[in-house]
């Protein structure tokens, strides 16, 4: 019988944080890490040992059983993205068009839709409940984009709009919020985005991004607060405990899981009516993107009269209100806007990211952009 030998350690972020949810793989033994990063498989044969975990890099080590505590540290997959729109995916010239600006690019990961605003589903998927309620269509077949995507060795995301579901409210009136929101106050509405994310991940996505994870604004977010009044501490954590969830579910399947949240909860110190504050859903997720476009903000917001002829200033003190306040084990990757721009413009909020150490994702409606807007290949757009 080959000798045995004993074999324990940990799995550790760049910073040092320890990393749950670390498979780790020596010969036919399999472990899954907890919340203190530690692994141990008693006496095991030698053998390569292999470690993943969800958003990070996998990583092989040879062993020869003569170390038996390890330190293992993961780096994370820091990406940049381009958002690959629902007229893109459905058309094949469009979509290699895409996969060709990626190549010709530094864009290594593409973000598709699964489902979108308005609460449509945008593939013939096998959860009864988006057929049951008329949100189901065929526009693309996601495994065969996928495929493409990661024969051009492109990380895949996708992202789950959740509780913002006209077509589900219409279905449902017993889980509706107010206006086109659903109920999240009940845990029953979760199971239908949770049950898309884990289909997600079964087609062969990386990472399940999930949007409109809050409470409404606006108008909306006045008739919410009259029919299911509800305080910060509560909005935070339904949204915590609906993300735990996803995590939970998803990590095992090995997708990490992200959370798209606005831009200004990034700066702001309360949870702006919607249940999202960067130091509460930090150690949850995998991802957090803040949202920031610009063109959206007020007049006068950090002291410019129109916010949106500074990219690189407005994306860099958002990240530099927020990303403080991100606990480690979570990263951050920003989306920034690709319209209403120049290309000079977009690389500068493009550097503003870079320049931080973080990836970033583009946003543009009709999924059109320009390789002139994306720093090359080999260009560091953080000089």
């Amino acid at each position: 019988m080959p000798p045995r030998f004993a074999l324990q350690g940990w799995v550790v972020g760049v910073g040092g944080e320890a990393l749950r949810d670390a498979t780790v793989t020596v010969g036919d033994h399999v472990l899954s890490t907890g919340d203190d990063g530690v692994f141990d498989f008693g006496a095991v044969e030698v053998a390569p040992i292999e470690i993943a975990r969800p958003a990070y890099h996998s990583v092989v080590l040879e062993w020869d059983g003569t170390e038996q505590l390890l330190k293992v540290s993961l780096d994370p997959i820091v990406s940049k993205a381009i958002r690959a729109a629902a007229p893109v995916v459905q058309d094949d010239d469009r979509f290699q068009d895409l996969l060709d600006l990626a190549a010709a690019t530094a864009v290594d990961a593409l973000v598709f839709d699964t489902k979108k605003e308005g609460g449509g589903v945008l593939y013939d998927t096998a959860v009864e409940e988006a057929h049951d309620i008329g949100a189901a269509s065929a526009l693309y077949d996601p495994r065969q984009r996928i495929a493409q995507a990661h024969e051009a060795g492109l990380y895949t995301i996708t992202r789950i709009v959740s509780f913002e579901d006209p077509i589900r409210v219409a279905a449902r009136p017993e889980y509706k919020l107010a206006g086109a929101w659903i109920d999240m106050t009940n845990p029953e509405t979760w199971e239908y985005p949770l049950a898309l994310g884990v289909e997600a991940c079964e087609l062969g996505f990386d990472e399940i991004q999930f949007d409109y994870v809050r409470f409404p604004t606006g108008r909306t977010s006045v008739q919410s607060a009259q029919s299911h009044p509800t305080d910060a501490d509560e909005r935070i954590a339904i949204i915590a405990a609906f993300l735990t969830e996803a995590r939970d579910r998803l990590h095992p399947m090995g997708c990490a899981v992200a959370a798209d949240v606005f831009a200004i909860v990034f700066s702001a110190p309360n949870d702006q009516g919607i249940g999202q504050r960067p130091e509460d859903l930090s150690g949850i997720v995998d991802v957090l993107s803040p949202m920031i476009y610009p063109s959206h903000y007020s007049d006068g917001w950090l002291g410019y009269s129109d916010p949106n002829d500074y990219p690189g200033e407005v994306t860099a003190g958002a990240l530099d209100d927020g990303v403080p306040r991100v606990g480690r084990g979570t990263l951050v990757r920003p989306w920034l806007q690709a319209f209403s721009w120049t290309d000079a413009e977009i690389l500068e909020s493009i550097a503003a990211a870079e320049r931080r150490g973080l990836g970033w994702m583009l946003w543009h409606s009709g999924g059109n952009y320009d390789a002139t807007a994306l720093p090359g290949i080999t260009e560091d757009s953080s000089d």
